[in-house]
């Protein structure tokens, strides 16, 4: 699904949520960047360095569980528009190793719309591959969007 058009609300939103992404402390140890994709969808572009291996070489598990959990609240995180979503669960399948390279996470909102939302996420490695999925359950805060300085930042790069 196309994004929507600059002007339009849920598009600024989007942006804004991007750059909520950007700004994250976390993110800076990490080749990674957020791709909001429609309403309920995101793609988190990955790259896999020996830096995230465990000792026997391959991604540790706390790679996956970010990956997936990023990319299923950022999609759950664009139908609110109001408050930082928290995560309250998270289950995680592993399905192959990950050896390095890149690493697409795709989030897609499942359901609920008020107090609770649920997503879920897989991870595609470089050769189309699943190697991992996830489903999570999130709440709103009660820290308002609108008082995080990373969203304003993305807000005020969409508007231009």
């Amino acid at each position: 699904m196309p994004p929507e058009p600059a002007g339009d609300s849920a598009s600024l939103h989007w942006r804004a949520l991007e750059g909520l992404y950007a700004s994250a402390p976390v993110n800076a140890l990490f080749e990674s960047r957020l791709e909001i994709v429609g309403e309920g969808l995101s793609r988190i572009h990955f790259d896999v360095t020996p830096s995230c291996f465990h000792a026997a070489g391959a991604a540790h598990g706390t790679i996956y569980f970010k990956m997936l959990d990023d990319a299923a609240f950022y999609a759950a995180n664009t139908l609110v528009t109001d408050r930082f979503l928290l995560t309250t669960s998270f289950n995680l399948f592993f399905s192959r190793p990950i050896n390095g390279g890149r690493v697409t996470a795709e989030g897609r909102w499942v359901s609920g719309r008020r107090r609770v939302l649920v997503a879920e996420a897989r991870l595609i490695d470089e050769e189309g591959e699943e190697v991992g999925r996830g489903t999570g359950t999130f709440q709103r805060s009660r820290i308002p969007l609108s008082s995080l300085d990373g969203y304003n930042a993305g807000l005020r790069e969409a508007l231009g």
